[in-house]
């Protein structure tokens, strides 16, 4: 087993062709679930992406099998988002995971608290009332207010999104000190507070029980994940992409359905243990 988990630990050194392609072996990863942290992007990692962000919905089987792994990881599983807590709780009512909402702006370390840290200031209401505005540039682009940050969603105005990145690079220019970061991911241009992301979520996260001192396996499917596959070798972690294969990470999955698969074969597998 420990000499799988340093095969798994090589690949990170490799180059983007150089990639490892394989889907990651349940018990070759997760000998002790109860050593284990899992956590979890949801759009386009564990939900299907849609037209829409409101649009996501949990297949049938996912929600048992994030509850019984919750209950064997002795709730050592989290959500790893850019979305909101409100919107998360939203999609998986009426379950509730402890999460890292907002990129970082937002943790949850119990199921019964709404937040127990929020990192990030509300942003500036006229930098907002700009940034807003750019949603008039086509009637397919959705604007989604997260309160310390902003998205622009163009999954149905693609054709924007050339538009939407030089007007929000014209508001960075003329206000050069504001402390604003541009977080491009699949048809979406989010614009949130530097100074916090989803990687010093979860260094945050890995230091409070019921996650303190265990293994990580984190998977992410976007941009914005990148901060976390980073860190991962900091913890012992192991980190997988979804759907490309990102630089550093152990391995990749080609689609959502496959990483609810691997997530079912997780508890399957521990038979083995």
């Amino acid at each position: 087993m420990t000499s799988q988990l340093a095969e798994l630990d090589q690949t990170r050194a490799m180059s983007d062709e150089e990639a490892p392609d394989a889907v990651p072996v349940p018990h070759a990863l997760v000998p002790h679930l109860d050593e284990t942290a899992i956590l979890l992007d949801i759009d386009g990692t564990l939900l299907d992406l849609m037209p829409t962000p409101r649009e996501v919905w949990v297949p049938p089987g996912l929600s048992e099998t994030l509850n019984r792994l919750t209950e064997r990881t002795s709730g050592a599983l989290a959500m790893v988002s850019g979305r909101s807590l409100n919107d998360i709780d939203l999609i998986f009512a009426p379950d509730v995971f402890r999460a890292v909402a907002g990129h970082g702006a937002e943790m949850r370390l119990t199921v019964d608290n709404e937040a127990d840290d929020v990192h990030a200031p509300p942003m500036d209401k006229e930098l907002k009332r700009r940034l807003a505005a750019i949603a008039k540039l086509s009637p397919g682009i959705l604007l989604e207010d997260k309160g310390y940050s902003l998205a622009l969603h163009y999954r149905l105005a693609p054709h924007a999104e050339k538009a939407i990145y030089e007007a929000v690079s014209l508001i960075r220019a003329d206000l050069p000190n504001a402390p604003i970061e541009v977080l491009p991911g699949k048809f979406v241009c989010e614009i949130k507070h530097s100074g916090f992301t989803k990687a010093t979520g979860v260094r945050e996260l890995m230091k409070h029980e019921p996650f303190r001192g265990r293994r990580p396996i984190f998977i992410g499917d976007d941009v914005t994940d990148e901060t976390v596959f980073a860190i991962m070798p900091d913890m012992n972690g192991l980190s997988f992409s979804v759907g490309r294969r990102a630089i550093g990470v152990n391995g990749h999955f080609d689609a959502p359905n496959d990483v609810r698969a691997f997530l079912a074969r997780l508890l399957d597998d521990t038979r083995l243990e």
